[in-house]
């Protein structure tokens, strides 16, 4: 295999982890790489770095192999249909049709990740946790 894996920036888990933990019930652990966000056992963010020796949906889709960020959360309807459309920095990795990709940079706008992370949780979490938020 190649390089070791590249882990996300500690300044981005931190971020995140502010805004996921925030929510009820949330909890953070170590994914197969990077680090993600679960309410009860469904994933709702999930943040990590495309790179190059491993497999990348991001990479496939977009052809950059550059190291880059990412960040995947889930949408639905209409927000699901306007983000899948936007083009970068976001995009949809092809094997779920509910989980959308984000690239973090330093264009972030850390408001919007806020709000695309919360309903993310909605999303997966039972009703009576959701209505919470």
């Amino acid at each position: 295999m190649g390089a070791d894996r590249i882990q996300p920036a500690e300044e981005i888990v931190l971020r995140l982890r502010a805004i996921a933990t925030a929510l009820p019930e949330a909890y953070e652990e170590d994914a197969w790489t990077g680090v993600r966000w679960r309410i009860r056992k469904k994933t709702f963010a999930h943040v990590m770095v495309a790179q190059r020796g491993y497999e990348s949906s991001y990479r496939d889709i977009t052809g950059d192999d550059t190291e880059r960020t990412v960040l995947t959360f889930r949408a639905t309807g209409d927000e699901l249909l306007a983000l899948t459309h936007a083009g970068l920095p976001f995009y949809q990795p092809p094997w779920s049709p509910t989980i959308v990709g984000l690239v973090i940079d330093d264009d972030t706008d850390w408001t919007e990740v806020a709000e695309l992370l919360t309903e993310s949780y909605r999303f997966c979490a039972p009703q009576k946790l959701a209505r919470l938020v």
